[in-house]
């Protein structure tokens, strides 16, 4: 498919280009970033950030020549319920195309559509692996998400990643921010290492199972599915959770369920925020535990968490 292309050439590194949350512009108002201004350092175009996006939303390339910062395509795909949408994926959206390099956070929370990179991408990741280009001489980034939605989309995984024994096993080392957010099907995802910040966010179905640590906010805004978690959890595990399942095998810092509303917790006693309580292990939090290789006297040290 050929879709039409807009082009912004860039003589200094700007932050959130298609950026569908304006920088979460539902927490700052507009004071970090106003959708209505232009992008700073273009030459020879006087785009503003919401055209851009408009213009992925619509099916349109996006095509920049130079460096570019932070958060490039954040939520691209999502068609985001703050701005009256569905929350769901969007299928037909335009791709981004760097000629140059991209600052961390690429893709974060992302769903649908493709980011294709010349140059270098800083880490952490957001929501994307990399998969075989169709574009010579780049590196092309697709949602993890939709890989998940998607199994015919699965094909040209870039090693050492793999689809093995009915999941995605994600063992390039690298970090990312908001894995599999959104998730929406029974689909598992297994990471050999360590996570970013809020690794579940959003998922409504679906199992991650991090044999390493996991950021702050992990299992965030959690709405169903399984978020497993074999090393140590940062603060704000659970956030927000309103159902499905979190298992912490290590050590939790503070805040363990701020502002939950439903689903449960299972991870080695702790303070949570209340209204969150302590409750006793139900007979399928226990053999979660032993799934896991916890039983006997060290179960006890264990709680489960609800409201």
């Amino acid at each position: 498919m050929i879709h039409n292309s807009m082009e912004l050439k860039l003589s200094s590194p700007q932050d959130c280009i298609g950026d569908s949350t304006y920088n979460f512009i539902w927490q700052h108002k507009g004071a970090k970033l106003n959708p209505t201004d232009a992008i700073p350092s273009q030459s020879g175009t006087n785009y503003t950030y919401e055209m851009v996006v408009e213009a992925l939303k619509s099916g349109e390339d996006v095509q920049i020549k130079g460096d570019v910062g932070t958060r490039v395509g954040s939520s691209l795909g999502v068609d985001l319920v703050y701005f009256g949408g569905t929350g769901m994926e969007q299928p037909e959206v335009g791709s981004i195309i760097v000629d140059g390099n991209t600052g961390s956070h690429l893709g974060l929370s992302m769903l649908s559509g493709a980011i294709y990179v010349k140059g270098e991408v800083k880490e952490p990741l957001g929501n994307v692996v990399q998969v075989t280009s169709d574009r010579a001489g780049y590196k092309k980034f697709v949602s993890i998400t939709w890989l998940l939605h998607h199994p015919e989309e699965r094909h040209g995984l870039c090693t050492p990643n793999a689809f093995k024994n009915g999941e995605l096993q994600l063992t390039d080392g690298i970090i990312r921010n908001t894995l599999a957010a959104r998730c929406m099907k029974d689909a598992k995802v297994h990471v050999k290492g360590d996570v970013g910040i809020s690794v579940g966010i959003l998922m409504r179905k679906g199992t991650v199972i991090v044999d390493g640590d996991a950021g702050m906010n992990a299992a965030a805004l959690l709405n169903g599915g399984e978020v497993v978690l074999l090393g140590d959890a940062a603060e704000f595990l659970g956030v927000e959770q309103m159902k499905g399942r979190v298992f912490v095998k290590g050590n939790c810092k503070g805040f363990v369920g701020a502002k939950m509303t439903g689903g449960r917790i299972i991870c080695r006693r702790t303070k949570p925020i209340p209204p969150v309580i302590e409750r006793k292990l139900e007979p399928d939090d226990l053999a979660l535990l032993a799934q896991f290789g916890i039983s006997g006297m060290l179960a006890l040290t264990y709680a489960r968490y609800d409201v």
